[in-house]
């Protein structure tokens, strides 16, 4: 069934309805959807995710009690899929701030971070928290717990505008508060914590801009604002920093993955340590387009070179490295945009071990309105996507993972474009139907399936500076259980760090499975089931044999004593086995 998001305003008395009646009683799946069923939104039947979101905000006019509330629970609780990958993620956003990027198809929503949408999910949840990263991992956390995920391996994912264009001591105290919350989590009173206090972005009196001036004025309004907002203790110290990496390593709620977004003109050798000195594991990075001519009709504001010089640097630190990309953007086609999606892997300058995919929609408020309607630009049909994204899952090798296809921008913010939000879904039927096979890894996850016959498959490819082993436990059918991704640099001497010298670099360790608690045992899937050791002592033989005598693994701060156990001493900022 088809669902959609939430109006509030315009539909509380339905929703009221709905969460009444799924309080009273524990019902079936069937049954939830004849409730749905009864009460309809005139788009189609609500979402468990949205009901979630509106009972947080209705709660105290619901007054349930405890016996109602867990059945409302139980009711709405979310698919395991969101913490089946092994670890769950929690999303947390910047505030608002001026972005170095004209991008023409980028939204200006002022009350948001460059790029973002006031209504978009994640943002929702970032503005009602006032953009406080405490509040924001501390909320979330609680959210995810009370609909049943595991929340003691966290993978926290910072987004919004450009991360790198932030002052570094707002950084280092964004980071900073995000662990005091993992950090405090389990020894908190509170369930979800509210308020008081000012937005920290102060937009009162600031007047509708026109939808001309809008693409320069983002930067000016948010500079205003800034200006004249309040004193904020919004900096910390390196030191203090360290202080709560140093909690974290013991807390109940460990930060397994730390996950930054920036751009590529934005990376260079100092800034990937301090990417690195936070504490983070993996980059997402803006790509969009791998034609540069495009990128210059689009005001991207860097070429393909440096996208492929971000790319050097990353992989040198032992990143992941999560690309975006964009089809549909102006000045290209469908046909080139195919073409360029296949250069991602042939070309050895690039290579990503994760995409998200976002064909580019119209927002009113973006610069790109303007090509519309002197007819300069128009979206792809759903023939036309349908077959790029076709396309797209049929080109990506076995050891990318597209993350994301489609983007989750409300359709009442989408002018012109794709507004069907289970495309993905029509992507895998068409495969489906054409008998299409696919390798990428996401098509090819255990999750909770029975684990029979594993053994482990490495797949070596080469990029322009290292030699990627990717290893991985599969089953008879394929399916993937766990993977390791080792680099092999060319060089001895590292680019980036000293300490790197003359070492393979383990980038990435992940079991599947839905997450289990840290030191639980299950027979039923691949979690804590011995997967993940196995593949790092392969990685020690593979290194070994090419001739490497020390193995560095770019660790989370949350899975730092489980290398420790393993042989691997923290030198700086990785974790490092002197012999193999």
């Amino acid at each position: 069934m088809q669902q959609y998001k939430i109006n509030l305003k315009e539909n509380k008395k339905q929703i009221l309805g709905i969460l009444n009646t799924l309080s009273k009683s524990i019902y079936s799946p069937k049954k939830i959807e004849k409730i749905l069923r009864i009460y309809p939104s005139k788009d189609g039947l609500y979402s468990k995710g949205a009901l979630y979101r509106a009972y947080i905000k209705l709660k105290t006019e619901l007054k349930l009690n405890k016996e109602s509330e867990e059945n409302l629970y139980k009711n709405i609780k979310m698919k395991n899929i969101r913490s089946s990958s092994g670890v769950t993620p929690v999303t947390v956003l910047t505030k608002p701030f001026p972005c170095p990027g004209k991008c023409i198809f980028c939204p200006n929503d002022i009350r948001m971070p460059k790029s973002y949408l006031s209504d978009e999910p994640g943002a929702q949840r970032a503005e009602s928290n006032l953009f406080d990263p405490y509040l924001q991992t501390h909320n979330r956390i609680a959210a995810l717990k009370n609909i049943g995920h595991p929340v003691d391996k966290i993978e926290l994912i910072i987004l919004g505008g450009t991360w790198s264009s932030y002052p570094l001591t707002y950084q280092i105290w964004f980071v900073k508060e995000c662990f005091r919350a993992l950090n405090e989590f389990e020894t908190s009173t509170k369930d979800m914590i509210k308020t008081n206090t000012e937005n920290p972005i102060n937009l009162k009196g600031v007047k509708e801009i026109d939808g001309e001036k809008m693409e320069k004025s983002y930067n000016q309004v948010i500079s205003l604002a800034l200006n004249r907002q309040k004193q904020l203790k919004e900096q910390a110290t390196w030191k203090e920093l360290e202080n709560a990496h140093l909690k974290n390593i013991t807390a109940k709620q460990k930060c397994v993955g730390l996950v930054i977004e920036t751009r590529p003109d934005e990376i260079n050798k100092e800034e990937v340590l301090r990417l690195r000195k936070l504490g983070a594991t993996k980059i997402q990075i803006g790509i969009q387009s791998l034609n540069d001519k495009v990128l210059k009709l689009n005001k991207r504001g860097h070429n393909c070179a440096k996208t492929a010089e971000a790319f050097k640097l990353l992989r040198a630190a032992g990143f992941k490295i999560q690309g975006h990309y964009m089809p549909n953007l102006y000045g290209s086609t469908s046909a080139k945009d195919i073409s360029d999606y296949k250069k991602l892997f042939s070309n050895l300058a690039f290579k990503p071990d994760e995409l998200k995919v976002y064909p580019c929609s119209l927002i009113e408020s973006a610069e790109l309105m303007h090509y519309y309607k002197r007819g300069l630009w128009k979206p792809y049909t759903e023939k036309e996507l349908l077959k790029i994204l076709v396309n797209t899952y049929k080109d990506t090798p076995r050891y990318c993972r597209i993350n994301r296809m489609i983007r989750d921008i409300p359709s009442t913010d989408i002018v012109v474009g794709n507004k069907k939000t289970n495309f993905r879904q029509m992507v895998d039927e068409e495969m489906k139907k054409n008998q299409i096979k696919v390798v990428e890894m996401r098509h090819r996850e255990i999750r909770n399936e029975k684990i029979e016959n594993p053994k482990i498959k490495v797949t070596t490819y080469k990029t322009t500076h290292t030699t990627e082993k990717f290893l991985e436990f599969v089953t008879d059918t394929d399916k993937i259980i766990g993977f390791l991704r080792l680099s092999l640099p060319k060089n001895p001497k590292n680019k980036i760090t000293a300490e790197l010298n003359n070492c393979a670099i383990i980038r990435e360790v992940h079991v599947y499975g839905q997450s289990l608690g840290i030191g639980k045992l299950s027979n039923k899937n691949a979690q804590h089931t011995g997967f993940g050791k196995k593949l790092i002592k392969k990685a020690e033989e593979i290194s070994k044999k090419e001739g490497y005598e020390r193995l560095a693994v770019i660790s989370a701060i949350g899975t730092r004593e489980y290398y420790k156990k393993l042989g691997y001493e923290l030198v700086e900022m990785y974790q490092v086995k002197p012999r193999i």
